[in-house]
């Protein structure tokens, strides 16, 4: 049965635009922002509600629904409209947080930080996609570069925020502090947004796809997150989840080849710039947000830095991405290329990688420091090239669910990337050096720092060699992964970038003619 017609996007002039994109522009920074200002705070808010066994839940109950619902929210704004559905992700997200804020169990703590999740889940993508419903696909880097300073911004800001909050107030402000930044992108976006096209036709929703895409993501999540660390990878429990994932995916599948307007379009994996561009997204994702979560240990234990705040300690690594995106963005815009910018940012990544192998104690701090701006610079573009990319190939009916899956592409990603370099730093440590410590290995990886201080002179100096060498493989697994994601990105077709969107149609009934970005 063939679709309905769907809008073409409008023409809008830069002051429309950036009118737009700051409502949306505040709801993604309440989506970044919330990943690390809550894990500053994180162990206080236990110690107070009793709950410091279930602390990692309160970020995995976050993940797992964000992740889970990613997906989702891409088929449904293609279908109901980008507007409604940002709205409704940022409720959830308001609602989140007031039951944070309210929280007086751990286990309330955990279902306030799942709704901020299903908030969360959309915050990010449709942000990307309604930039892709206002803006042409060769000025899209232009604009797509400012949601990459909010990103930074958020990851930098965060961890200061989250520590100035709970030393000042309370941690219950780390909620509370959402409130007034999620109602202004309530009000900026219920009247901004409502010159975005929607599709006509009728609306056929794949509920049983959904039921079976949510329970598969969710337990490839919980490999990743507890793979080798909770339980070990030939336990009971991660292979009970591996055989479900499987069999899930499988019936997923089916379903989606039979139903007639699938949650996940298989005819989207047929294309080379989605199936490619997304495993591009995937292994730059799983270098970047790998390098991000373990640089800071790395710093504070092997090289010493002093820094009580360790989200500091990544400061360049920060800029280094934010540059990037930036430069990557005026490159696509200027040349109307796009697969040149995957290759020489994995050049820099794999080199910064290797860069590492050769840092000690002993190596001056302007070294690591112009390593981890290389690195950022090489793998910051990832999220824009991807996007920029896989939007130019998809068909404006499938721009929403096209767009989240890149988001959740990445995130699996991050999430694989994690997973795979702390099962390698864990295994490195179990060299004779941390064992003659007296501390168990999971104590050392876990506690880092703080375990570390306690231990005599002798025994800080055996573990701190000790994860000098394990760190060692884990920057050779980063460049593993860098070099993989640059054969792969030789053959990711580079197509034409398009003028418009999408096939000409009338414009919306209460959209007036503006002055194109183009002109």
């Amino acid at each position: 049965m063939p679709h309905p017609p769907h809008p073409a996007p409008v023409s809008f002039s830069h002051r429309d635009i950036m009118h737009m994109l700051s409502g949306t522009m505040l709801g993604m920074f309440l989506g970044a922002v919330d990943q690390t200002i809550v894990a500053t705070a994180l162990p206080v808010m236990a110690g107070e509600l009793h709950g410091i066994a279930l602390m990692s839940w309160a970020v995995s109950g976050y993940l797992l629904t964000a992740t889970a619902a990613t997906p989702i929210y891409g088929k449904l704004s293609d279908l109901y409209g980008r507007r409604p559905m940002f709205l409704i992700a940022v409720c959830f997200f308001l609602l989140g947080s007031i039951g944070g804020g309210l929280a007086q169990t751990m286990g309330q703590l955990i279902a306030a930080r799942a709704i901020q999740g299903l908030g969360g889940g959309g915050l990010i993508s449709l942000a990307m996609t309604i930039v892709a419903d206002i803006v042409p696909v060769r000025e899209r880097g232009r604009y797509q570069a400012y949601f990459s300073g909010v990103w930074s911004l958020a990851t930098l800001g965060g961890p200061v925020l989250g520590g100035f909050l709970v030393d000042v107030l309370s941690w219950r402000w780390v909620f509370w502090i959402n409130l007034p930044i999620a109602v202004l992108s309530l009000l900026i976006c219920n009247t901004a947004l409502k010159k975005l096209p929607i599709r006509g036709g009728p609306k056929k929703i794949d509920y049983l796809g959904a039921l079976l895409m949510v329970p598969a993501i969710v337990a490839l999540l919980l490999i990743t997150t507890w793979g080798g660390t909770e339980f070990p990878w030939s336990s009971p429990v991660i292979l009970g989840l591996m055989g479900a994932a499987i069999v899930l995916l499988a019936l997923l599948v089916a379903q989606e080849r039979r139903a007639q307007d699938p949650i996940m379009p298989l005819r989207l994996f047929t294309m080379n710039v989605f199936t490619v561009g997304n495993t591009i997204g995937f292994l730059m994702g799983a270098a970047s947000v790998g390098a991000t979560i373990f640089l800071p240990l790395f710093l504070q234990v092997v090289i010493g830095a002093t820094a009580s705040n360790s989200g500091l300690l990544i400061t360049p690594l920060v800029v280094g991405i934010t540059i990037g995106a930036l430069a990557a963005g005026r490159f696509i815009r200027w040349t109307g290329k796009y697969k040149l910018v995957p290759l020489i940012g994995l050049v820099f990544g794999f080199a910064s990688f290797i860069g590492f192998l050769e840092v000690t104690r002993d190596t001056p701090a302007i070294y690591y420091v112009l390593l981890m701006m290389l690195m950022g610079i090489g793998l910051g573009p990832a999220g824009p090239m991807v996007s920029i990319a896989v939007q130019n190939a998809v068909d404006q009916r499938d721009m929403g669910v096209a767009t989240s899956m890149t988001s959740f592409f990445r995130s699996m990603g991050g999430s694989f990337g994690v997973a795979l370099m702390g099962a390698i730093l864990f295994a490195g440590l179990t060299a004779p050096g941390a064992e003659t410590t007296g501390v168990s290995t999971s104590a050392l990886l876990h506690g880092g720092p703080a375990v570390i201080a306690t231990l005599s002179p002798r025994g800080q100096q055996a573990v701190v060699e000790s994860f000098g060498r394990s760190f060692h493989y884990v920057y050779a697994a980063g460049a593993v992964i860098c070099a993989l994601g640059f054969v792969l990105a030789w053959f990711l077709e580079e197509l034409p970038l398009r003028v418009r969107g999408g096939p000409p149609m009338a414009k919306p009934a209460d959209a007036t003619p503006k002055q194109s970005v183009e002109s």
